[in-house]
């Protein structure tokens, strides 16, 4: 194949995948909303009247009152009643709903298919230029928002981060529309500066740190949401460790980018620090989420002040990685976005 037919054939991988991206969210979203069943309340007020102890005499009806009243309570304010056997220490899971776990598993299986998809957009586009497919803001943020899928189906085939998938899709479907419809770049040479095996060393790790970084911030956006009562997310526990383990790997690749990215800076330019705006808020970047992590292994933060913390140290992220690009003047003023 051409290069010409090569650009084109990535172009249209892109949009597959986010078409994909799309149809994942959907089914995720579904599972999220609908994966619990809502019936069941006439039975599990008999569990929980069998596991009360029976007094004797008028306590018992005392005893049958108390049991209904508070299963009333609990009704009204849509709390689920513990099953047979549970105990407050362990509750026993509530079931799922089986076409909204269909829906869930349908959707991590769309989900896999539009990361091939993403995949095979930035090969092709590769192949169509003969360089590594991210010297331009275009590429980068389709190679961003595959690292932030990839980060997220890796972590899924260890721990069960399914609610994460809706969000997370939404946000990769974004992604790649807004390379397509702002970011776009046809494809063809680079800078000269950017020509060296240095983009290969320093720019994967970049894009490796800032998907997962992205997975983190994804998991603090839902634990502010969860603490305002959005109940069908799961425990501000959960969503807190998913947020950290996604940092812990992440912040080391990112550290190394930075140090990376000074190596070329010297090769290219011939200083490792400039002071260039790009420089400064990798740096910024890099102080914020070593705040963060100081905090959590330290003064032992916890919860909403760690969470906003790392959202800070995100917003960060997202300023150097585009911001920058765009709105400042640099040496790395070369993301070809008029």
């Amino acid at each position: 194949m051409s290069a010409e037919q090569l650009a084109e054939l990535s172009d249209l991988f892109v949009v597959a995948a986010v078409l994909l991206y799309v149809v994942a969210m959907l089914g995720f979203a579904i599972e999220l909303a609908f994966g619990r069943l809502r019936g069941g309340k006439a039975a599990e007020r008999r569990q929980a009247e069998a596991r009360q102890p029976v007094a004797v005499g008028a306590g018992a009806a005392g005893a049958v009152s108390e049991i209904v009243e508070s299963d009333a309570e609990a009704a009204a304010s849509g709390a689920e009643t513990p099953a047979a056997g549970a105990t407050a220490d362990a509750p026993a899971p509530i079931p799922v709903s089986p076409v909204a776990a269909r829906a869930g598993t349908v959707a991590l299986v769309l989900a896999w298919i539009g990361w091939a998809a993403n995949l095979a957009a930035i090969v092709a586009r590769g192949l169509a230029v003969d360089r590594w497919p991210w010297g331009n803001m275009y590429e980068f943020v389709v190679a961003i928002c595959f690292a932030a899928v990839t980060a997220f189906l890796a972590t899924q085939l260890r721990h069960n981060v399914r609610f994460l998938g809706a969000f997370v899709m939404v946000t990769a479907a974004l992604g790649l529309g807004l390379a397509v419809k702002v970011f776009y770049t046809a494809a063809g040479p680079v800078v000269p500066a950017l020509d060296s095996y240095w983009i290969a060393i320093h720019v994967t790790a970049a894009i490796i740190a800032s998907g997962l970084f992205t997975l983190a911030g994804v998991s603090g956006v839902l634990y502010l949401l969860r603490g305002d009562g959005v109940s069908r997310l799961p425990s501000r526990e959960v969503l807190e460790k998913a947020a950290h383990r996604a940092i812990v790997f992440a912040f080391p690749v990112w550290t190394f980018a930075v140090i990376a990215g000074a190596l070329w800076a010297d090769r290219a330019w011939g200083r490792y620090w400039g002071w260039d705006p790009k420089e400064v808020w990798s740096f910024i970047t890099w102080v914020a989420y070593a705040a963060y992590l100081h905090a959590k292994a330290t003064a032992g933060w916890r919860g909403r002040a760690a969470m906003i913390v790392q959202l800070v140290a995100f917003g960060c992220l997202l300023f150097n990685l585009i911001g920058v690009n765009i709105f400042i003047d640099g040496l790395h003023s070369y993301a070809d976005v008029d």
